[in-house]
């Protein structure tokens, strides 16, 4: 007697999607948002971006901001910013918008003088140095640094070369309240949103404020990057 055929045997099986596809997906698109190539969001100059930061300034509270190269933008002079931004879009090879973007960038100044806004910045002593404009303009940038310490939204800490290290030096980055962290590296811009990185961050921002020092020693310092222009 022939051997029938077990009933639903035959029928084809379905296509799924692997397991954790969608996720991966949903990661990928996240990614390609927080990751932005400098040369991407400079392609038709820098103005666009720092309108775009001013409107995230505008939004934030309190802005905690650690920096190891230049003074942040909303602390730069014109001179200064000028000659940064020369640099970089000769660097970059973008479209040279550098007045209009300058313009913008010093524009963002105006928050340090709303009560709505506090910058808790920390800058390393050796940026103090760095001569990355000519003399006239960092004397000019520094000097600035002087000026605005005293406003009441203001704290600005300075590492010394002789801070023991508890945290090293590391990429500029900007805690923008406790919900995101914008990181500067050389080719881009990274938006930091997850809880647990935004935490690391503001423990690296704790640890590196217990190095730096305050008032008139940090005033110390400016004034002996100012002396050394002489």
């Amino acid at each position: 007697m022939p051997r029938s055929r077990r009933s639903g045997s035959a029928a084809p099986r379905t296509r799924s999607t692997p397991c954790g596809a969608d996720d991966l997906i949903a990661t990928a698109r996240a990614v390609d948002s927080m990751y932005l190539e400098w040369r991407r969001l400079h392609r038709t100059g820098m103005r666009k971006v720092q309108q775009d930061w001013n409107s995230l300034h505008e939004q934030t509270r309190v802005c905690r901001v650690y920096l190891s190269n230049v003074p942040p933008g909303f602390f730069q002079t014109p001179g200064f910013a000028t000659a940064l931004m020369n640099q970089i879009t000769t660097f970059q090879g973008t479209p040279n918008d550098v007045s209009e973007a300058v313009a913008t960038r010093v524009a963002r100044s105006r928050f340090l003088y709303e009560a709505s806004h506090r910058y808790v910045v920390l800058m390393e002593v050796s940026l103090l140095r760095y001569r990355t404009a000519g003399p006239d303009a960092m004397r000019g940038q520094l000097r600035h640094l002087l000026a605005v310490m005293p406003l009441a939204s203001v704290s600005l800490g300075i590492i010394p070369f002789t801070a023991q290290r508890t945290v090293w030096p590391l990429e500029a980055f900007y805690l923008h309240d406790d919900t995101q962290a914008v990181v500067e590296t050389l080719t881009a811009e990274i938006k930091v949103t997850q809880s647990r990185e935004l935490a690391d961050y503001a423990k690296a921002f704790a640890g590196l404020a217990e190095m730096a020092v305050y008032g008139d020693a940090a005033r110390t310092l400016i004034q002996a990057a100012i002396d050394a222009l002489e």
